[in-house]
């Protein structure tokens, strides 16, 4: 199979941005105890700093998160993917403002609070991004560290 030339760092930002802003659901990675690591497909909204998602409280990746915020999220498919390390707060419906809700219920199509069951939010602060399609992109995968996009 014949692949693309490999993208320029301009355009992989451009490209994850353009992900970023218009993708609606992500692959989310967490690890507990005793349960070990667990991956769930979860909707999200971007607001260009931070992530939005919001899953059950008492389910495992919501006692994941509130037990160790460490997060690896995944957008895309194997062949044009992104990867997020970052680190999740969890935050209060009553801090989140009516606005931000609304914000990530016109985006995902779901209102966590319109259930019976209890819904945690989470803002997740990305601290490294990477993004390849194929091999020839691993080189110059990386877009962020520590949290500031590169150059």
């Amino acid at each position: 199979m014949a692949s693309a030339p490999p993208r320029n760092r301009e355009e992989r930002l451009r490209d994850t941005r353009r992900r970023l802003d218009d993708d609606v659901d992500l692959w989310v990675a967490t690890s507990g105890s005793p349960g070990g690591a667990y991956l769930v497909p979860l909707s999200f909204l971007w607001d260009g700093t931070v992530f939005l998602i919001s899953t059950p409280r008492a389910s495992v990746t919501g006692r994941n998160l509130l037990g160790d915020g460490r997060v690896r999220l995944s957008l895309g498919t194997t062949r044009d993917v992104v990867i997020v390390d970052g680190a999740a707060e969890a935050v209060d419906t009553a801090d989140l403002g009516h606005e931000r809700r609304a914000a990530f219920a016109a985006k995902t199509g779901f209102d966590p609070s319109a259930g019976a069951e209890p819904y945690q939010y989470f803002v997740i602060r990305p601290r490294r991004v990477l993004a390849w399609r194929e091999a020839n992109e691993l080189k110059g995968r990386l877009l962020m560290r520590d949290g500031s996009w590169l150059a």
